[in-house]
């Protein structure tokens, strides 16, 4: 009794812990996205999330980490510690044997990522002169670069594929369309809703990528679980 009382306990205090760091990410991002990065401090942060400045320090280390975990949590959707890579609805792109249904599907959920992130992408790239930010831009272009060249890897060989572009020069196609900066251009400035980006974004990508495919229909894919 008294080991599954412990092993209990360190589960509750982890949940607990957990739960604390969901809320200061939550808080953080209020402010960042509503004062900046740089103008936003820690003890502001400790206010809105009600717990003590040690307890950032604590669960984060430093503001950067806490923009970083904000901003991981925006693009996942949640603090699971499963990669995108490694989500079901991003297996069902890689193996899915349609490759322009693989495109919608990659379209339809990559435009929730970036409807979540792309006020904190703003933060981000307003603070990028600071050394760690940047760091953090860079490595965030670098892994979706990586991540949408998967993609179109696995696409590549489906029938259909266009013949037109070499493999690169689709990963590029994908990569501007379907990029924090043309959403921003579109939805924040022209003032586009997310779905016609989304619907917009498809039509692009398939004309390019599958251009004897009718796009696909329907709504937003299965979601990020």
């Amino acid at each position: 009794m008294a080991t599954g009382s412990r092993t209990k306990s360190r589960q509750t205090k982890a949940e607990q812990a957990r739960q604390t760091r969901r809320r200061i990410t939550a808080a953080a991002a209020t402010l960042f996205v509503r004062d900046g990065f740089l103008t936003t401090t820690m003890a502001a942060i400790a206010a809105e999330a009600g717990v003590a400045v040690q307890t950032l320090y604590l669960s984060f280390g430093n503001k950067t980490a806490i923009l970083k975990a904000a901003f991981d949590e925006a693009i996942a959707g949640d603090d699971d510690p499963v990669p995108i890579m490694d989500r079901p609805w991003m297996r069902d792109v890689l193996t899915n044997p349609d490759g322009a249904a693989a495109i919608t599907v990659f379209i339809d959920n990559a435009s929730l990522v970036m409807e979540r992130v792309s006020p904190l992408y703003g933060v981000v790239r307003a603070a990028a002169g600071d050394p760690e930010v940047g760091e953090l831009l860079a490595h965030n272009k670098q892994v979706r670069h990586e991540g949408f060249s998967l993609v179109v890897e696995a696409v590549a060989s489906r029938p259909g594929f266009t013949t037109e572009l070499s493999v690169d020069d689709a990963v590029g196609v994908l990569y501007t369309l379907q990029s924090e900066e043309t959403y921003a251009l579109m939805v924040t400035e022209h003032g586009w809703t997310s779905r016609q980006w989304r619907d917009w974004v498809r039509r692009l990508v398939l004309a390019e990528l599958f251009p004897g495919s009718r796009a696909h229909p329907g709504g937003a894919g299965p979601g990020m679980g």
